[in-house]
Protein backbone atom coordinates (compact mmCIF):
# COMPACT_ATOMS: atom_id res chain seq x y z
CA UNK A 1 0.00 0.00 0.00
CA UNK A 2 1.09 3.59 -0.51
CA UNK A 3 1.60 4.29 -4.20
CA UNK A 4 -0.77 6.47 -6.18
CA UNK A 5 -1.28 3.61 -8.60
CA UNK A 6 -2.36 1.36 -5.75
CA UNK A 7 -4.75 3.97 -4.40
CA UNK A 8 -6.25 4.60 -7.84
CA UNK A 9 -6.76 0.89 -8.37
CA UNK A 10 -8.60 0.64 -5.06
CA UNK A 11 -10.81 3.61 -5.92
CA UNK A 12 -11.66 2.15 -9.32
CA UNK A 13 -12.40 -1.31 -7.92
CA UNK A 14 -14.62 -0.13 -5.10
CA UNK A 15 -16.41 2.50 -7.16
CA UNK A 16 -17.38 -0.31 -9.51
CA UNK A 17 -18.66 -2.36 -6.57
CA UNK A 18 -20.64 0.60 -5.24
CA UNK A 19 -22.06 1.51 -8.64
CA UNK A 20 -23.33 -2.05 -8.94
CA UNK A 21 -25.74 -1.44 -6.06
CA UNK A 22 -27.66 1.29 -7.92
CA UNK A 23 -31.02 0.45 -9.46
CA UNK A 24 -32.32 1.91 -12.72
CA UNK A 25 -34.50 4.24 -10.65
CA UNK A 26 -31.40 5.92 -9.26
CA UNK A 27 -31.77 4.54 -5.75
CA UNK A 28 -29.09 2.39 -4.18
CA UNK A 29 -29.73 -0.81 -2.31
CA UNK A 30 -27.95 -1.12 1.01
CA UNK A 31 -26.20 -4.17 -0.44
CA UNK A 32 -26.51 -6.52 -3.43
CA UNK A 33 -29.72 -6.64 -5.41
CA UNK A 34 -30.08 -10.35 -4.69
CA UNK A 35 -29.39 -10.00 -0.97
CA UNK A 36 -31.26 -12.55 1.13
CA UNK A 37 -31.03 -10.46 4.32
CA UNK A 38 -33.32 -7.68 3.10
CA UNK A 39 -30.46 -5.37 2.24
CA UNK A 40 -31.64 -5.16 -1.36
CA UNK A 41 -34.02 -2.48 -0.08
CA UNK A 42 -33.29 1.25 -0.21
CA UNK A 43 -32.72 3.16 3.01
CA UNK A 44 -32.88 6.95 2.92
CA UNK A 45 -29.79 7.25 5.11
CA UNK A 46 -27.79 4.67 3.17
CA UNK A 47 -28.53 6.48 -0.09
CA UNK A 48 -27.13 9.66 1.42
CA UNK A 49 -23.90 7.97 2.48
CA UNK A 50 -23.59 5.95 -0.72
CA UNK A 51 -23.91 9.14 -2.76
CA UNK A 52 -21.15 10.92 -0.85
CA UNK A 53 -18.46 9.02 -2.74
CA UNK A 54 -19.84 10.07 -6.12
CA UNK A 55 -20.05 13.69 -4.98
CA UNK A 56 -16.44 13.65 -3.79
CA UNK A 57 -15.08 12.07 -6.97
CA UNK A 58 -17.29 14.50 -8.92
CA UNK A 59 -19.51 11.95 -10.61
CA UNK A 60 -22.42 14.32 -10.23
CA UNK A 61 -24.71 12.58 -12.71
CA UNK A 62 -24.86 9.49 -10.51
CA UNK A 63 -25.54 11.58 -7.41
CA UNK A 64 -28.18 13.74 -9.12
CA UNK A 65 -30.02 10.67 -10.35
CA UNK A 66 -30.23 9.41 -6.78
CA UNK A 67 -31.44 12.71 -5.37
CA UNK A 68 -34.09 13.02 -8.07
CA UNK A 69 -35.33 9.58 -7.02
CA UNK A 70 -35.33 10.57 -3.35
CA UNK A 71 -37.38 13.65 -4.15
CA UNK A 72 -39.78 11.45 -6.12
CA UNK A 73 -40.22 9.28 -3.02
CA UNK A 74 -41.16 12.26 -0.90
CA UNK A 75 -43.55 13.54 -3.56
CA UNK A 76 -45.22 10.14 -3.76
CA UNK A 77 -45.80 10.22 -0.01
CA UNK A 78 -46.54 13.93 0.26
CA UNK A 79 -49.92 13.28 1.86
CA UNK A 80 -48.15 11.66 4.79
CA UNK A 81 -45.79 14.60 5.20
CA UNK A 82 -48.77 16.96 5.09
CA UNK A 83 -50.46 14.99 7.83
CA UNK A 84 -47.34 15.13 10.02
CA UNK A 85 -47.00 18.88 9.50
CA UNK A 86 -50.65 19.48 10.37
CA UNK A 87 -50.39 17.43 13.55
CA UNK A 88 -47.23 16.29 15.30
CA UNK A 89 -47.04 12.52 14.82
CA UNK A 90 -47.06 10.28 17.87
CA UNK A 91 -46.96 6.82 16.29
CA UNK A 92 -44.09 5.33 14.30
CA UNK A 93 -46.18 4.68 11.22
CA UNK A 94 -46.98 8.40 10.99
CA UNK A 95 -43.32 9.28 10.41
CA UNK A 96 -41.58 9.19 7.05
CA UNK A 97 -40.44 5.61 6.72
CA UNK A 98 -36.80 4.59 6.61
CA UNK A 99 -36.94 2.03 3.78
CA UNK A 100 -38.49 2.00 0.31
CA UNK A 101 -38.80 -0.32 -2.64
CA UNK A 102 -36.08 0.88 -5.06
CA UNK A 103 -38.30 0.20 -8.08
CA UNK A 104 -41.78 1.32 -7.01
CA UNK A 105 -40.85 3.81 -4.24
CA UNK A 106 -43.43 2.15 -1.97
CA UNK A 107 -42.90 2.08 1.79
CA UNK A 108 -42.19 -1.13 3.62
CA UNK A 109 -44.83 -1.18 6.29
CA UNK A 110 -43.28 -3.57 8.80
CA UNK A 111 -41.99 -2.02 12.02
CA UNK A 112 -38.40 -0.94 11.52
CA UNK A 113 -37.76 1.81 14.04
CA UNK A 114 -39.23 4.21 11.52
CA UNK A 115 -38.69 7.31 13.63
CA UNK A 116 -35.36 8.25 12.05
CA UNK A 117 -35.06 12.01 11.98
CA UNK A 118 -31.40 12.01 10.98
CA UNK A 119 -32.32 10.46 7.63
CA UNK A 120 -34.34 13.56 6.70
CA UNK A 121 -31.59 15.87 7.91
CA UNK A 122 -29.09 13.95 5.81
CA UNK A 123 -31.11 14.32 2.59
CA UNK A 124 -31.50 18.06 3.17
CA UNK A 125 -27.75 18.26 3.77
CA UNK A 126 -27.01 16.40 0.55
CA UNK A 127 -29.25 18.68 -1.50
CA UNK A 128 -27.70 21.75 0.10
CA UNK A 129 -24.08 20.83 -0.55
CA UNK A 130 -24.79 19.71 -4.11
CA UNK A 131 -26.49 22.99 -4.91
CA UNK A 132 -24.27 25.30 -2.89
CA UNK A 133 -20.77 23.85 -2.81
CA UNK A 134 -20.76 22.01 -6.10
CA UNK A 135 -23.10 24.10 -8.23
CA UNK A 136 -25.32 21.15 -9.16
CA UNK A 137 -28.95 22.11 -9.57
CA UNK A 138 -31.14 19.54 -7.83
CA UNK A 139 -34.35 21.48 -7.22
CA UNK A 140 -35.39 22.20 -10.78
CA UNK A 141 -39.16 22.56 -10.54
CA UNK A 142 -41.86 23.88 -8.23
CA UNK A 143 -42.87 20.42 -7.02
CA UNK A 144 -39.36 19.64 -5.78
CA UNK A 145 -39.04 23.01 -4.08
CA UNK A 146 -42.44 22.53 -2.47
CA UNK A 147 -41.59 19.11 -1.08
CA UNK A 148 -38.24 20.25 0.34
CA UNK A 149 -40.02 23.16 2.01
CA UNK A 150 -42.36 20.61 3.54
CA UNK A 151 -39.44 18.48 4.76
CA UNK A 152 -38.13 21.54 6.58
CA UNK A 153 -41.53 22.13 8.17
CA UNK A 154 -41.86 18.42 8.92
CA UNK A 155 -38.76 18.57 11.13
CA UNK A 156 -40.21 21.57 12.94
CA UNK A 157 -43.53 19.80 13.47
CA UNK A 158 -41.67 16.86 14.98
CA UNK A 159 -39.77 19.27 17.22
CA UNK A 160 -36.75 17.24 16.17
CA UNK A 161 -34.52 18.86 18.79
CA UNK A 162 -36.18 16.88 21.57
CA UNK A 163 -38.04 14.21 19.64
CA UNK A 164 -37.17 10.70 20.76
CA UNK A 165 -36.27 8.81 17.60
CA UNK A 166 -34.68 5.46 16.77
CA UNK A 167 -31.53 7.11 15.45
CA UNK A 168 -28.92 5.90 13.02
CA UNK A 169 -29.07 2.33 14.31
CA UNK A 170 -32.88 2.10 14.19
CA UNK A 171 -33.21 0.93 17.75
CA UNK A 172 -34.21 2.43 21.13
CA UNK A 173 -36.12 5.69 21.07
CA UNK A 174 -34.10 8.45 22.70
CA UNK A 175 -33.02 11.97 21.91
CA UNK A 176 -29.87 11.21 19.90
CA UNK A 177 -27.15 13.79 19.37
CA UNK A 178 -26.42 12.24 15.98
CA UNK A 179 -30.04 12.78 14.89
CA UNK A 180 -30.28 16.32 16.23
CA UNK A 181 -26.93 17.19 14.62
CA UNK A 182 -27.95 15.80 11.23
CA UNK A 183 -31.07 17.95 11.27
CA UNK A 184 -29.11 21.04 12.35
CA UNK A 185 -26.63 20.46 9.50
CA UNK A 186 -29.34 19.81 6.92
CA UNK A 187 -31.38 22.85 7.83
CA UNK A 188 -28.26 25.03 7.94
CA UNK A 189 -27.06 24.20 4.42
CA UNK A 190 -30.56 24.41 2.95
CA UNK A 191 -30.92 27.88 4.46
CA UNK A 192 -27.45 28.92 3.29
CA UNK A 193 -27.39 27.54 -0.25
CA UNK A 194 -30.99 27.47 -1.50
CA UNK A 195 -34.01 29.77 -1.56
CA UNK A 196 -36.04 27.36 0.57
CA UNK A 197 -37.29 29.29 3.64
CA UNK A 198 -35.82 28.04 6.92
CA UNK A 199 -36.69 30.09 10.02
CA UNK A 200 -33.55 30.53 12.13
CA UNK A 201 -35.31 29.22 15.23
CA UNK A 202 -35.51 25.77 13.61
CA UNK A 203 -31.70 25.67 13.66
CA UNK A 204 -31.21 27.46 16.98
CA UNK A 205 -33.49 25.01 18.81
CA UNK A 206 -31.37 22.12 17.58
CA UNK A 207 -28.05 23.75 18.41
CA UNK A 208 -29.19 24.36 22.00
CA UNK A 209 -30.06 20.72 22.61
CA UNK A 210 -26.94 19.52 20.77
CA UNK A 211 -24.77 21.61 23.09
CA UNK A 212 -26.48 20.03 26.09
CA UNK A 213 -26.06 16.47 24.82
CA UNK A 214 -22.51 16.49 23.47
CA UNK A 215 -20.08 14.82 23.70
CA UNK A 216 -22.60 12.08 24.63
CA UNK A 217 -24.85 10.41 22.06
CA UNK A 218 -27.78 10.26 24.47
CA UNK A 219 -28.60 10.02 28.15
CA UNK A 220 -28.00 6.27 27.90
CA UNK A 221 -24.88 6.18 25.71
CA UNK A 222 -21.77 8.26 26.26
CA UNK A 223 -19.93 6.89 23.23
CA UNK A 224 -21.37 5.76 19.91
CA UNK A 225 -20.01 5.34 16.41
CA UNK A 226 -22.89 7.49 15.11
CA UNK A 227 -21.30 10.54 16.74
CA UNK A 228 -18.58 10.53 14.08
CA UNK A 229 -21.19 11.83 11.63
CA UNK A 230 -21.24 15.11 13.53
CA UNK A 231 -17.57 15.54 12.62
CA UNK A 232 -17.80 14.17 9.08
CA UNK A 233 -19.73 14.97 7.03
CA UNK A 234 -21.79 17.40 9.11
CA UNK A 235 -19.05 19.35 10.93
CA UNK A 236 -21.34 20.67 13.66
CA UNK A 237 -19.05 20.16 16.67
CA UNK A 238 -16.38 22.25 18.34
CA UNK A 239 -12.73 21.22 18.26
CA UNK A 240 -12.95 20.06 21.88
CA UNK A 241 -16.09 18.02 21.18
CA UNK A 242 -14.47 16.53 18.07
CA UNK A 243 -11.38 15.46 19.97
CA UNK A 244 -13.40 13.92 22.81
CA UNK A 245 -15.69 12.01 20.44
CA UNK A 246 -12.73 10.68 18.44
CA UNK A 247 -10.77 9.71 21.54
CA UNK A 248 -13.75 7.92 23.12
CA UNK A 249 -14.56 6.07 19.89
CA UNK A 250 -11.04 4.77 19.40
CA UNK A 251 -10.43 3.89 23.05
CA UNK A 252 -13.75 2.19 23.77
CA UNK A 253 -14.97 0.86 20.43
CA UNK A 254 -12.03 -0.03 18.17
CA UNK A 255 -11.48 -3.74 17.43
CA UNK A 256 -9.42 -5.74 14.95
CA UNK A 257 -11.84 -5.82 12.01
CA UNK A 258 -13.85 -2.69 12.63
CA UNK A 259 -15.44 -0.33 15.13
CA UNK A 260 -18.27 -1.30 17.48
CA UNK A 261 -21.41 0.78 17.15
CA UNK A 262 -21.62 1.01 20.95
CA UNK A 263 -20.93 -1.10 24.01
CA UNK A 264 -23.47 -3.88 24.54
CA UNK A 265 -24.71 -3.84 20.92
CA UNK A 266 -26.93 -6.92 20.47
CA UNK A 267 -27.08 -6.79 16.66
CA UNK A 268 -25.13 -9.79 15.32
CA UNK A 269 -23.61 -10.22 18.77
CA UNK A 270 -21.60 -13.44 18.80
CA UNK A 271 -22.30 -14.11 22.47
CA UNK A 272 -25.62 -15.78 23.20
CA UNK A 273 -26.22 -13.47 26.16
CA UNK A 274 -25.80 -10.45 23.90
CA UNK A 275 -22.81 -8.97 25.69
CA UNK A 276 -19.05 -8.60 25.19
CA UNK A 277 -18.97 -10.00 21.65
CA UNK A 278 -20.31 -7.03 19.68
CA UNK A 279 -20.04 -6.99 15.88
CA UNK A 280 -17.21 -5.01 14.31
CA UNK A 281 -18.34 -2.51 11.64
CA UNK A 282 -15.93 -1.97 8.76
CA UNK A 283 -16.90 1.58 7.85
CA UNK A 284 -15.63 2.77 11.22
CA UNK A 285 -12.00 2.62 10.07
CA UNK A 286 -12.63 4.75 6.98
CA UNK A 287 -14.67 7.20 9.03
CA UNK A 288 -11.82 7.71 11.49
CA UNK A 289 -9.37 8.08 8.58
CA UNK A 290 -11.56 10.84 7.12
CA UNK A 291 -11.56 12.71 10.42
CA UNK A 292 -7.78 12.48 10.75
CA UNK A 293 -7.53 13.86 7.22
CA UNK A 294 -9.69 16.81 8.25
CA UNK A 295 -7.32 17.35 11.17
CA UNK A 296 -4.35 17.24 8.75
CA UNK A 297 -2.95 14.17 10.50
CA UNK A 298 -1.98 12.29 7.36
CA UNK A 299 0.05 9.60 9.11
CA UNK A 300 -2.89 8.62 11.32
CA UNK A 301 -5.22 8.76 8.34
CA UNK A 302 -2.99 6.33 6.42
CA UNK A 303 -2.93 4.03 9.45
CA UNK A 304 -6.71 3.77 9.47
CA UNK A 305 -6.99 3.44 5.71
CA UNK A 306 -4.67 0.45 6.00
CA UNK A 307 -6.93 -1.02 8.70
CA UNK A 308 -9.90 -0.49 6.41
CA UNK A 309 -8.06 -2.13 3.53
CA UNK A 310 -7.23 -5.11 5.75
CA UNK A 311 -10.94 -5.54 6.48
CA UNK A 312 -11.71 -6.17 2.80
CA UNK A 313 -13.04 -9.72 2.61
CA UNK A 314 -12.20 -12.62 0.31
CA UNK A 315 -14.76 -11.31 -2.20
CA UNK A 316 -12.82 -8.06 -2.57
CA UNK A 317 -15.61 -6.17 -0.80
CA UNK A 318 -16.17 -4.30 2.43
CA UNK A 319 -18.98 -6.03 4.30
CA UNK A 320 -21.26 -4.44 6.83
CA UNK A 321 -19.56 -6.14 9.76
CA UNK A 322 -17.57 -9.06 11.09
CA UNK A 323 -18.63 -11.18 14.00
CA UNK A 324 -16.41 -10.47 16.99
CA UNK A 325 -12.87 -11.83 16.62
CA UNK A 326 -13.72 -13.88 13.53
CA UNK A 327 -13.47 -13.73 9.75
CA UNK A 328 -17.22 -14.37 9.43
CA UNK A 329 -18.98 -11.43 7.78
CA UNK A 330 -22.52 -10.50 6.72
CA UNK A 331 -24.10 -8.18 4.14
CA UNK A 332 -21.31 -7.87 1.60
CA UNK A 333 -20.74 -5.39 0.19
CA UNK A 334 -22.30 -2.67 2.33
CA UNK A 335 -22.65 0.39 0.11
CA UNK A 336 -22.06 2.73 3.03
CA UNK A 337 -18.73 1.02 3.79
CA UNK A 338 -17.63 1.11 0.17
CA UNK A 339 -18.44 4.81 -0.10
CA UNK A 340 -16.53 5.96 2.99
CA UNK A 341 -13.54 3.85 1.94
CA UNK A 342 -13.47 5.50 -1.49
CA UNK A 343 -13.70 8.98 0.05
CA UNK A 344 -10.95 8.30 2.59
CA UNK A 345 -8.53 7.15 -0.12
CA UNK A 346 -9.50 9.94 -2.50
CA UNK A 347 -9.16 12.70 0.07
CA UNK A 348 -5.79 11.46 1.26
CA UNK A 349 -4.41 11.75 -2.25
CA UNK A 350 -5.87 15.09 -3.27
CA UNK A 351 -4.07 18.18 -1.99
CA UNK A 352 -6.24 21.15 -1.11
CA UNK A 353 -9.41 19.08 -1.48
CA UNK A 354 -12.28 20.78 0.30
CA UNK A 355 -14.05 18.46 2.69
CA UNK A 356 -17.81 18.20 2.43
Amino acid sequence: MGTKLHYQKLIDQHTLVLKGLQYKSGLFGASKKKSITGYDKSWLRDNFYECLAFIVIKDFETAKKTYKALLAIFLKHEYKIDHAIAKKPHHKHEYIHARFDPNTFDEFWDDWGNKQNDSIGSILFGIGILEGKYGQKILTNKDEKRIVTKLVNYLDSLEYWHDKDSGMWEEDEEVHASSVGACVAGLTVIKKYTDIPVPQKYITNGKKILKELLPRESKRKFVDLALLSLIYPYNVVTVKQRDTILENTIYHLEKKNGILRYKGDHYYNKNTDGHSEEAEWTFGFSWIALIYEMMDKKKKAKEYILKAENSINKLGELPELYFSNTHKFVNSPLGWSESLFIIAIYNLNKKHLKEI
